[in-house]
């Protein structure tokens, strides 16, 4: 179980637009102003299109991960003495005319434990019986995402063995310990896990248990920085007469007419 939350605040892009010609490299400026920050990454949004990871690494850790389409075309450096985290683009393209975010992630540990996929966990379910003795059967239910029901996933049956007597002198008290072990989970096991006990004719519902996973980088981006807009140009010098674009003698191949 995992919480990641990402604030505005904690966050600074200090250029709202930066400009550069093709080829040339530019840098993108990320201050971070919290140390309870857990992770950082740059999202891209291209023009009229969804915004997309391109690196995000450990705070204070200069171990970056890439996506691949831009591994051999970024460099990111962590600045500890200014607690930035800045992206350079080493030799831009026209593609790389676009908004970047930089998020941070906090982790806040005091109120979940990490769970990820190939993890294990072990769900419990007491049961304090103090007006029957009968025997017990337990049931475990999972209500998934989207589902209008939760559906049973397990039955313990007649488990009377499981409950030890109440160490107080004189209580017709039982305390039934049920487990349900999970291994080896994956996002699909996310949902409300639910006790159910059927004891003396009744049948008790707990208060279910939440399970879930980290939220994919995505959900995080909109409470991120206000973003930095990067526009390229094409190097090229005008003809003296008529419409029209040649490519300056740079090198640089693209040119625009019309």
């Amino acid at each position: 179980l995992v919480q990641y939350i990402t604030l505005a605040d904690d966050i600074v892009q200090p250029n709202v637009m930066m400009k550069a010609l093709l080829g040339d490299s530019v840098t993108l400026t990320c201050f971070c102003t919290k140390d309870e920050i857990t992770y950082i990454a740059w999202f891209e949004q291209p023009f009229g299109q969804k915004p997309q990871i391109v690196a995000k690494a450990l705070f204070y850790s200069q171990d970056v991960e890439f996506q691949a389409e831009f591994e051999n075309r970024l460099s990111l450096q962590w600045i500890e003495a200014t607690k930035s985290f800045n992206m350079t683009i080493l030799k831009t393209e026209l593609s790389d005319s676009a908004v970047y975010y930089c998020v941070t992630v906090l982790y806040n540990e005091n109120c979940y434990s990490t769970l990820r996929p190939g993890d294990s966990v072990t769900l419990q379910c007491t049961v304090d019986s103090e007006t029957c003795a009968g025997e017990h059967s337990v049931y475990w239910f999972r209500h998934g995402s989207g589902e209008s029901l939760p559906g049973l996933i397990y039955t313990h049956g007649n488990r009377s063995d499981e409950c030890e007597r109440s160490p107080e002198a004189g209580s017709h008290t039982h305390s039934c310990i049920y487990s349900l072990p999970k291994r080896n989970l994956s996002p699909s096991d996310a949902g409300i896990y639910y006790c159910a006990v059927a004891t003396c004719g009744d049948i008790l519902f707990g208060n279910g248990t939440v399970v879930k996973f980290p939220v994919g980088w995505t959900t995080v981006l909109l409470s991120g920085g206000s973003g930095v807009r990067v526009l390229l140009e094409v190097p090229c010098d005008r003809p003296a007469s008529g419409p029209g674009c040649v490519p300056s003698p740079s090198g640089l191949t693209p040119s625009i007419t019309g």
